[in-house]
């Protein structure tokens, strides 16, 4: 027999979280009291949208990042849905667009302008009808532009193409009609070949989103799923529910045999939905609790025994909502590996909470930010459409870094061409939209040229040096030991340069 360990090692192990102060919080938003089992919030690296309340239809505000501190009791709204606002969700490939969907059974996609709003924005981009009922859910596709999937209260998950110059667009590209019940949540794996839901009926199913098929469904009777999560590449699926005896419960299945979960463990006794998230690049699953203040987190692997508790965060704030900051928007600076912005509906408050590993070292730690997917779609609609499929573009978060291409770009690429060589009419115009202090242009809008592509080019310009150091990899000294140190350092490099 052989002997494990009782501990192991991990370099996440102390990971702890960080609320912000109250100076960098969001203070009088008026949350939503929908009790919709939703985040009703979402974050990229320039905005945060949460759903608020709002007579006489349903609203949500778009606050920029930096705005933080009380908000104007009249600050401008995004209004123009009849019903309340169930979902928000920005497109990962455009930090200015973001898609609603509403009671009143329609997605709106709507388009942020680079000012300020000065007033209610009530005009939509393009409007999406299709659904019976109310729409609950909706999701970005994950590796190909322009695809949004939706789910409605009429059993129908709904695949929609963007890229098309209709305003109103009334017939979806496919419809799903394998559910019985209310779609609980939807999850895609890596490449965004496979779609996971979850139903009110309590099963887990893999869809082929393409075709429409069930591949596997999960009919175990000790786990009621509520939500579902694809964990990355380990073809494992994670699911949130309650078991028999109605505890909270997380369960880790195998995505090609949901017969059985290969792990169950309950958590809590409370009545409160759990929302699972995951991040690949760590290996990291954080589970929030719907009406507690607390956050777990684990470790994943794919042996055994598979989930790993590494500690919680523990608030006396219970939250409504959560939303979660991309990888590229975070503080490499300070080791922060992943940020949560917290819904405190009774103070009307938005928590921002950083997941940090504590490190001495101030330089930048590659061991913790592997290349990380970035905002530019490895597939066009019509490609994904046809069946191809393709991994995620990956960055580094480094300062300053070169763009990552695991994969060759397909050869007909007609809209996203900016890392190709290009033409000085499409240079300019990205050059121009990196010196425009971080706002998007309104040309390039309608030319559907990446944002990324500018601040890229704008991170290269830039100098990281402080007094001569780099201040990722040579901070500047502290003490006047270090800078007699540093002194020495530099003459005894100069005198050798002399007698060279």
């Amino acid at each position: 027999m052989s002997w494990h360990p009782q501990y192991r090692s991990s370099k996440f192990r102390h990971v702890f979280g960080k609320p912000a102060s109250k100076e960098n919080c969001y203070d009088s938003v008026p949350i939503t009291r929908s009790v919709h089992d939703n985040h009703f919030c979402a974050v990229n690296p320039h905005f945060i949208a949460v759903v608020t309340e709002c007579a006489g239809g349903g609203a949500f505000l778009v606050i920029p990042l930096h705005q933080t501190g009380k908000l104007d009791p009249h600050y401008p709204k995004v209004c123009g849905h009849r019903g309340n606002v169930l979902d928000v969700k920005w497109n990962p490939f455009d930090d200015f667009e973001i898609a609603s969907c509403s009671e009143d059974a329609t997605i709106k996609i709507w388009s942020i302008p680079k000012q300020l709003l000065t007033r209610n924005l009530t005009a939509c981009r393009k409007e999406l009808v299709g659904h019976a009922r109310r729409v609950g859910l909706v999701e970005w596709h994950p590796t190909a532009a322009n695809i949004l999937f939706s789910a409605g209260y009429d059993y129908k998950v709904m695949i929609w193409n963007l890229d098309t110059k209709e305003s109103v667009i009334t017939s979806p590209m496919r419809t799903i009609s394998c559910h019985q019940d209310v779609i609980l949540s939807m999850s895609f794996n890596t490449n965004g070949s496979l779609l996971a839901t979850t139903c009110k009926d309590r099963k887990i199913r893999v869809i082929d989103p393409r075709a429409g098929t069930v591949l596997q469904e999960a009919n175990y009777k000790g786990h009621r799923a509520s939500k579902v999560l694809f964990l990355g590449n380990l073809k494992k699926l994670m699911s949130t529910g309650t078991s028999r005896w109605n505890n909270r419960q997380v369960a880790l299945w195998d995505q090609d045999d949901l017969s059985v979960p290969l792990l169950e463990e309950d958590l809590d006794g409370s009545s409160g939905v759990l929302f699972p998230f995951y991040d690949a690049d760590t290996s990291m699953l954080y589970v929030v609790g719907k009406g507690d203040g607390n956050i777990r987190y684990y470790e994943v692997s794919a042996d055994k025994p598979h989930l790993s508790y590494l500690t919680e965060y523990r608030s006396y704030n219970p939250q409504k909502g959560i939303g979660v900051m991309p990888k590229r928007g975070l503080d490499v600076s300070s080791c922060e590996i992943f940020r949560f912005y917290k819904l405190i509906t009774t103070k009307s408050l938005i928590e921002p909470i950083s997941m940090i590993v504590p490190r001495r070292s101030e330089s930048y730690q590659e061991d913790i930010y592997p290349p990380t997917a970035g905002a530019q779609p490895s597939l066009t609609a019509q490609e994904w459409l046809s069946g191809m499929n393709q991994d995620p573009i990956l960055v580094s978060l480094r300062p300053g870094s070169e763009l990552l291409r695991p994969h060759p770009l397909p050869a007909e690429r007609p809209v996203f061409h900016s890392m190709a060589p290009a033409s000085p009419r499409l240079l300019n115009q990205t050059e121009k939209l990196a010196a425009e202090d971080g706002w998007r242009s309104s040309s390039l809008l309608e030319e559907k040229t990446p944002r990324w592509a500018a601040e890229h080019r704008l991170e290269e310009k830039k100098s990281w040096l402080t007094n001569g150091f780099d201040v990722f990899e040579c901070p500047p000294p502290k003490t006047e030991n270090e800078v007699l140190y540093q002194r020495r350092k530099q003459e005894v490099r100069n005198q050798i340069y002399a007698f060279n």
